[in-house]
C-alpha cells in the first residue's frame, strides 16, 4: 500500500478511478494530504487560509455520493486548493499584501463555485506576494514560501503558494492565476505541469487585459482533467468566451507533420543562461525526431515594449498603493514600493502610449506565431534563484527583464502550457514552454502530454515525495462511509 505521501501525491486521474472502483477513498486521501501538509506547511509556507475540519466534511460528503454511485462532477473528492485572489464567500483576500485592507467577498468566484459543483474538496487558499506583482514567494504579509525541491530555492510567483503545494504533495489540484507568466514561471522553477488558458477560456469575477487562471499540477493529463471544471461558462465575465464543447481529455495523438517554431531569443530582458537554452534545444530535437517540421523564430519583441508594458503595471500599482493611509503604505513590501513609484505623476498621455504599445505586443506576437501549430521557447531566462529574493533581477530597470517569453502570451490571449524539460547542474528543474494558437487551448495540452510522455528520462520530475515502491493500484480497500480503514 502507498505511503500516506504516495496517496497525497497521486494524479487526480489515480483518484477518480480509485473512488469509482472503491479501491480507495476521498477521506483517506484527504487525511493524507493533510498529514503531509501538517508535516510540511511550517516550512514551505502555502497557504494563507486553511480549515482541515471543512474540508474533511468535504471528502466526507464526496464519499458518500460515491458510494451512491452519484458523484458530482469529474472532480469529486479530489483535494484543489485556490490562489487567495480567487473568491471564497468570506474569506478575506489581502492580496498577499500587509498594507492593504482584505476584502471579503460576499460570494463565490466563478471558479470557486465550478469547483464546489463538481465535488472537488477544497483545502484552502494559497498565498501570493504583494497584489501579485513579485516573480517570488515574497510577501509583506506572508513571509516567504519556499521550493519543495530545495527550501533555499523560489517557488516562483505570483503563484507561489499553489507551486509550493502542487510540488509539495498537497493533492494534484491547485488554481494560478497569470498576467505576465505568474502560473508558468513556479512552473518551470517547480517542475510543473501547467497551462495559462487562452483569454476568456476561464471565467473571472475580475476580468482584466491580460490576466488568466488556470490548472497547476504535476501531470498534464490532471490539467486537462481539471480544465473541465474551470472553463465551465459564467455570466459574470462579461469578457469570457463562448461556452464551447472541448473534449478535454482527449490527449493522444502525435506531432508528425506539425510546424513547430522554436523561439530562443525574446529581444527584450536578460539573455537565457546556456542551460537552459540547451534544454529546450533538446525538447525540440524530440519533436523533431518524430517527425515536427522544426523552425527557428526570430524575435519578435522588443525592449521598449516591455518597457512600456512595466510601466503600465506601475501606474496601476501606484494607483493602489497611493490610496492607503501613510501607516499602511509602510507595510508594503519595499520592493514593491521602489517599483510603483516610478508610475507616479505619469501624464496620461503617456499611459495611452503604453496602451498602444500593449497593443503592438498582440499584433507582433500573433503575427509571429500564426504560421507555427506550436512555439516551443523557455519560460525565463533563468533558474530559480533564492528564496528570499523578489525578483530574478535586482538591479534598477531589470523588474521584468525575465517576462519576455510569457507576457507576449497574456497580452496575445494564446495558450501556453509548461512541462519541465530537464535539470540544471545543480538540479534545479527547467521547464519548456508550447504555446499555440489563439483559442487552441486543446492542441497545446495535447503536444505538452505528447512530449511529457515522450521527454527523456532524465527530464522527468523524480518528486521529492514520489514513493516507488508503492504502484498506483496497491492501494486500500474501503467500505464505510466514515472513511474507516478495514
Amino acid at each position: 500500500m502507498p505511503t500516506e505521501q504516495g496517496l497525497a501525491a497521486m494524479s487526480a486521474v489515480e483518484m477518480v478511478a480509485g473512488f469509482a472502483d472503491r479501491t480507495l477513498s476521498p477521506v483517506q486521501v484527504h487525511d493524507a494530504v493533510h498529514s503531509v501538509i501538517e508535516a510540511r506547511e511550517p516550512v514551505l509556507n502555502a497557504f494563507w487560509v486553511r480549515d482541515a475540519d471543512e474540508s474533511r466534511k468535504a471528502a466526507l460528503a464526496s464519499e458518500a455520493r460515491w458510494a451512491a454511485g452519484e458523484p458530482l462532477g469529474p472532480i469529486d473528492g479530489v483535494p484543489v486548493t485556490l490562489k487567495e485572489n480567487v473568491a471564497r464567500r468570506g474569506v478575506p483576500m489581502p492580496s498577499g499584501n500587509a498594507g492593504a485592507e482584505p476584502v471579503v467577498p460576499d460570494a463565490d468566484a466563478p471558479i470557486t463555485a465550478r469547483v464546489a459543483e463538481s465535488g472537488g474538496v477544497i483545502l484552502g487558499s494559497t498565498v501570493m506576494p504583494d497584489w501579485g506583482m513579485l516573480s517570488s514567494g515574497v510577501s509583506s504579509r506572508h513571509g516567504i514560501s519556499r521550493s519543495p525541491w530545495n527550501t533555499a530555492w523560489t517557488t516562483g510567483g505570483s503563484s507561489s503558494g499553489a507551486g509550493a503545494a502542487a510540488a509539495g504533495g498537497y493533492g494534484p489540484l491547485h488554481v494560478g492565476t497569470d498576467i505576465g507568466g505568474s502560473i508558468r514561471l513556479p512552473g518551470t522553477w517547480l517542475g510543473l505541469a501547467t497551462l495559462k488558458p487562452s483569454y476568456g477560456r476561464v471565467p473571472l469575477d475580475t476580468p482584466y487585459m491580460g490576466r488568466a487562471a488556470g490548472p497547476m499540477t504535476r501531470t498534464v493529463a490532471d490539467a486537462a482533467l481539471f480544465m473541465r471544471v474551470l472553463s465551465r461558462p459564467d455570466p459574470r465575465d462579461w469578457s469570457s468566451l463562448p461556452p464551447q464543447d472541448i473534449d478535454w481529455p482527449a490527449l493522444d495523438g502525435g506531432v508528425r507533420g506539425l510546424r513547430v517554431g522554436v523561439h530562443l531569443d525574446a529581444g527584450c530582458g536578460e539573455p537565457c543562461d546556456a542551460e537552459i537554452l540547451a534544454a529546450v534545444n533538446r525538447a525540440a530535437a524530440v519533436f523533431e525526431a518524430a517527425g515536427a517540421v522544426v523552425e527557428p523564430v526570430e524575435p519578435f519583441l522588443s525592449q521598449d515594449l516591455l518597457d512600456d508594458l512595466d510601466l503600465f503595471w506601475r501606474v496601476r500599482s501606484w494607483n493602489d498603493f497611493s490610496e492607503l493611509t501613510p501607516e499602511a503604505r509602510l507595510r508594503v513590501h519595499p520592493h514593491i514600493v521602489q517599483w510603483c513609484q516610478g508610475g507616479s505623476d505619469v501624464p496620461g498621455t503617456r499611459v495611452l502610449q503604453c496602451y498602444q504599445q500593449i497593443m503592438r505586443i498582440q499584433e507582433h506576437t500573433v503575427a509571429a506565431t500564426v504560421p507555427y501549430d506550436l512555439v516551443l521557447s523557455p519560460v525565463a531566462p533563468v533558474a530559480a534563484f533564492p528564496a528570499e529574493q523578489p525578483m530574478p533581477f535586482m538591479e534598477d530597470g531589470k523588474n521584468m527583464s525575465h517576462i519576455g517569453f510569457t507576457a507576449p502570451y497574456n497580452m496575445s490571449g494564446q495558450p501556453a502550457a509548461t512541462v519541465n524539460c530537464g535539470f540544471t547542474a545543480d538540479r534545479r528543474p527547467i521547464g519548456v514552454q508550447i504555446s499555440g494558437r489563439r483559442f487552441d487551448d486543446l492542441s497545446v495540452l495535447r503536444a505538452a502530454a505528447w512530449y511529457e510522455r515522450n521527454r527523456p528520462a532524465e527530464a522527468v520530475p523524480h518528486w521529492p515525495d514520489s514513493d516507488p515502491g508503492a504502484t498506483t493500484r496497491e492501494r486500500t480497500t474501503w467500505t464505510t462511509l466514515e472513511g474507516k480503514k478495514p
